[in-house]
């Protein structure tokens, strides 16, 4: 019998058609999709969005000078965009500036909306260790709600040393710690409770210049994520999406 329910699939999907699952774990989402109809339809239209966003969408921000090489390019060739152009001008022979100025705009708008942010591999990857570490029941390898034997756990484990806290007081305890990988990179992994919901923080190393907090939901989760003092800051959960920020805030004034 597969006990696999659609909350869990929906958190799946991403990872089953990156190929990034396990077999056992393949072999049960592909049994649901079979036999559910609405994670069958998600399925294929996540299917869609990944292969037309790959084929549509480079993996970068629009330039901020999109504008002005649509204009110069266009007024340099003789095609049918400057055929349009010249379908602008007035019977004055003056350009209809502000209209297509419009239009690049908002072209320039368009593909920087499509396009995902440089942070939007790692929240997804993060997500997918969210689910993983709750269903393979592999949520710490050290399990202590003490942060002075959840801390020296990870010395010789990895190359940087992450901030380990516990905040029971705030209602928010510590269950623990693992070693866990985002995008082929090493990375601490604790988890908390709050109520009885379940909260993966993911700390690792990066080059990258700070970033404040930004939260959104992912596949059916919520994540807070921020960059600061060369460390990437991820969490997940199910928890409700102020209650998670707040928990955010509440690390980074510990930090």
């Amino acid at each position: 019998m597969n006990d696999l329910d659609c909350k869990t699939c929906h958190g799946l999907i991403h990872g089953y058609l990156d190929h990034e699952l396990d077999a056992a774990t393949s072999a049960r989402v592909a049994e649901h999709l079979t036999g559910c109809a609405e994670c069958a339809y998600l399925h294929e239209q996540t299917r869609q969005l990944m292969a037309d966003v790959k084929i549509r969408a480079p993996y970068y921000r629009a330039p901020e000078s999109l504008s002005r090489s649509l204009l110069a390019g266009a007024a340099a060739r003789p095609s049918v965009a400057a055929g349009f152009i010249r379908g602008l001008r007035t019977a004055s022979g003056r350009w209809w500036a502000p209209a297509f100025s419009a239009l690049a705009l908002s072209l320039a708008l368009m593909l920087y909306v499509v396009t995902p942010s440089a942070e939007q591999p790692w929240l997804d990857e993060a997500v997918s260790s969210h689910v993983r570490s709750l269903m393979a029941e592999h949520l710490n390898d050290v399990v202590s709600s003490d942060r002075h034997t959840v801390k020296p756990w990870f010395t010789g484990k990895l190359d940087f040393a992450p901030p380990v806290f516990d905040y029971a007081a705030q209602g928010y305890p510590m269950l623990g710690g693992r070693l866990d990988y985002l995008r082929h990179q090493t990375a601490a992994a604790l988890a908390y409770r709050h109520a009885k919901h379940t909260i993966n923080l993911f700390i690792l190393p990066t080059a990258e210049a700070d970033r404040a907090r930004e939260s959104l939901s992912l596949r059916g989760y919520n994540v807070v994520a921020w960059r600061r003092d060369h460390l990437r800051f991820i969490l997940v959960s199910d928890l409700e999406k102020g209650e998670l920020e707040a928990f955010g805030q509440l690390i980074e004034k510990g930090l």
